[in-house]
């Protein structure tokens, strides 16, 4: 990625991408991205974190300007990827879309090497928006 916006994670995300990162049968390079994310994040509770951010588990409405196509991805776990809308954290997509905020853009090189700008059009769903903690 080119362009990398500043993020926003909730603690409770972290501490949960930690464990998980930790637990890993395979830490390759898709891990190492996460954890640079992380690094470069700012952390706030999960109760004060802005509902126009997405965090694990938030469905979110993207528009790809090349295309002009707007796409729908849920940002799940790895053990819920296979479920069609839904992108792996550890998918460089994924990593690369946590924390962002409505109105923000990101350069994403895919594996043809293709760069595609999104930018977050709307959260629709927000785990801590809705006060689901546990998910």
């Amino acid at each position: 990625m080119s362009n990398k916006p500043a993020i926003t994670v909730t603690r409770l995300d972290m501490q949960r991408l930690e464990h998980m990162l930790e637990h890993l049968d395979n830490y390759d390079a898709a891990a190492e991205a996460l954890e640079v994310e992380l690094a470069r994040a700012n952390f706030v509770g999960h109760t004060e974190i802005a509902n126009d951010i997405v965090t694990m588990n938030s469905k979110a409405h993207f528009y790809e300007e090349n295309s002009a196509t707007e796409y729908q991805l849920t940002l799940v776990y790895p053990q819920q990827a296979g479920i069609e809308g839904n992108v792996s954290i550890l998918a460089p997509i994924g990593t690369a879309l946590l924390g962002l905020s409505v109105g923000q853009s990101i350069d994403w090189h895919t594996p043809k090497g293709k760069v595609l700008k999104l930018t977050l059009k709307r959260v629709e769903f927000q785990p801590e928006a809705a006060q689901q903690y546990t998910l």
